[in-house]
């Protein structure tokens, strides 16, 4: 089993990385350095999540410390919504870049296809509490991520939430410099996009899953929504295999050649998260997992289901 994808760019990324989406500024930095001392590699960051300072000094200490090299890292961040017009991208990435006290990102993606309105706020919303938007579309911001690729600010770059139509108008924009390397999207056993990923990996674009656990802690959860952890049809391939649910969807993506960002904070958790190298599902596991897919979505982007690039209007 490798434990890495090799993007379209020859880049090797790991296949499980440590996500901070929700991890607490006072926590996240230990969280990182203990994901870095059980052995992860791969870290998955944003300007929007409001922490990258203390992943950077987490990453920072390791590096001093001698137990990994800035080389053996791969660091993702992401363009935040507010941020897509062509002028401010590269300002942006440079945010990002300081935060975490690095020369360059491995991989720099745009968050969502979707511009909001420049300025402090990271959600502008009107009186309905929908985003306010900005007139940027993506394919003039891909221009702009392109040149950071020439800057030398990112190895790679690629996309988040696109969907296929998004896609193709990026590869098939005139003058495209670079294909995405990675589209990273929601992905578990009740969401399990199979139509996208199989379009992204026809078109070499790797995937990442996003939320695989169902992201139960998500600030917008309602009591009566599933939870995919708690599912009785995975509880029961954990035990026949002596593992954790969690365990058992963290290695259900990555058998379909997906790269996997579980989020925790919690030391145990952690390490648990990371253990999924050791047991294989077989066909008929990952068929009853496939099965359980009802198309219901923990990120639906409740603030932009009215903008003119949202893209979960269509199947995929």
């Amino acid at each position: 089993m490798a434990t890495y994808v090799i993007l379209n760019t020859g880049a090797k990324m790991p296949i499980l990385g440590l996500g901070t989406w929700k991890s607490p500024k006072n926590k996240v930095k230990e969280a990182v350095k203990k994901a870095i001392d059980v052995g992860y590699r791969h870290i998955d960051c944003a300007y929007v999540y409001e922490n990258e300072n203390e992943v950077g000094e987490a990453i920072d200490e390791k590096i001093k410390e001698g137990v990994v090299k800035r080389e053996d890292l791969f660091i993702v961040s992401k363009l935040w919504c507010t941020f897509l017009e062509k002028p401010l991208v590269k300002k942006a990435c440079q945010l990002s870049l300081s935060a975490l006290k690095l020369d360059y990102l491995d991989l720099y993606l745009i968050h969502w296809p979707v511009g909001f309105k420049a300025g402090d706020k990271d959600f502008p919303l009107d009186e309905r509490g929908l985003a306010i938007p900005s007139d940027a579309d993506y394919v003039d911001t891909w221009e702009a991520m392109e040149e950071l690729v020439d800057a030398g600010m990112v190895k790679a770059i690629g996309i988040s939430n696109f969907n296929h139509e998004q896609i193709e108008r990026i590869l098939n924009k005139p003058g495209l410099k670079y294909k995405p390397a990675n589209n990273q999207i929601e992905c578990h056993p009740y969401l399990t996009q199979e139509k996208l990923i199989e379009y992204c990996h026809s078109k070499d674009i790797s995937v990442t899953a996003y939320s695989p656990l169902g992201s139960v802690d998500r600030p917008w959860a309602k009591p009566d929504e599933p939870s995919v952890l708690e599912n009785p049809k995975v509880k029961a391939i954990a035990e026949k295999h002596k593992k954790t649910p969690a365990q058992v969807l963290l290695r259900f993506p990555t058998q379909r050649h997906l790269v996997v960002i579980p989020k925790s904070v919690t030391p145990a958790r952690i390490e648990e998260n990371f253990k999924v190298f050791d047991f294989e599902l077989t066909k008929e596991e990952t068929d009853t997992i496939l099965s359980l897919n009802m198309n219901w979505r923990a990120c639906p982007n409740q603030w932009s289901v009215e903008h003119k690039h949202y893209p979960f209007n269509i199947e995929f």
